[in-house]
C-alpha cells in the first residue's frame, strides 16, 4: 500500500483574513464562497457528442471529483450546476427550462459546446439558437466538441466566479431583473 506524504496533500488557499497564533477570522461571504465552490453538484443535461467528451471528464485521467464535482446529481432539485451540452431543439427548450426552474438557488448554469452555446453549425428552424435564449448562462466552453480540459477549465471558472460571488447578489435587484427578463420569477 502507498502512503501519501504531507507536502504531497493540496489544501485549498484560505480566503483574505486576519490570523494570528491559534485564530483565523474572515467574512462569512468568503468562508460559505470557498465552501460552495469546492462542493459543487453538477446535473448534465447532455443530448450529444459534447456528452462523451463530458463523461471523459469523469474518468481516471482527467478526474473532475478533485475539483469538488464528485457526485453527479440527476435530480435538479440537489444540483447546484446545470450543464448543458450538445445540440438543444427547439422541442427540448421547455424542458431544459423546467429543469433550470426545479433547481434551488444559488444555481449555475454552464454552457459546453457550440450547438448549446450557439446552434453550432445547425442553423435550422428546429435547433435553439443558444440555451442563453431560454436561461441565463454564467460560463460558456466553446468548441465541436470541446476537449475535457476545456470542460475542465469551464469548471474552474465557475468556481471561481461562486468564490467571489456575495451572499446576497440573488437577492439583488440586478439579479431579479435580469431573471426577469427571462420570465423566471
Amino acid at each position: 500500500m502507498e502512503t501519501v506524504a504531507l507536502n504531497d496533500v493540496k489544501v485549498a488557499e484560505a480566503p483574505d483574513g486576519i490570523q494570528g497564533n491559534g485564530f483565523f477570522a474572515t467574512s462569512l461571504d468568503k468562508v460559505v464562497g470557498l465552501a460552495r465552490s469546492n462542493s459543487i453538484w453538477p446535473l448534465p443535461f447532455a443530448t450529444s457528442c459534447c456528452g462523451i467528451e463530458f463523461m471523459a471528464t469523469m474518468g481516471a485521467h482527467y478526474d473532475l471529483a478533485r475539483f469538488g464535482s464528485e457526485r453527479l446529481s440527476f435530480s435538479p432539485r440537489q444540483a447546484d450546476l446545470l450543464m448543458v451540452m450538445g445540440t438543444i431543439a427547439k422541442k427540448m427548450g421547455p424542458v431544459l427550462r423546467q429543469v433550470y426552474e426545479q433547481m434551488a438557488e444559488p444555481r449555475w448554469v454552464l454552457s459546453v459546446g457550440a450547438c448549446a452555446c450557439s446552434g453550432g453549425i445547425f442553423d435550422t428552424y428546429s435547433v435553439l439558437q443558444g440555451i442563453d435564449r431560454i436561461i441565463p448562462v454564467d460560463v460558456y466552453v466553446p468548441g465541436c466538441p470541446p476537449r475535457p480540459e476545456q470542460i475542465i477549465d469551464g469548471i474552474l471558472k465557475i468556481q471561481h466566479l461562486i468564490q467571489n460571488e456575495s451572499l446576497r447578489r440573488r437577492d439583488s435587484p440586478e439579479y431579479k431583473s435580469m431573471l426577469n427578463k427571462y420570465g423566471i420569477e
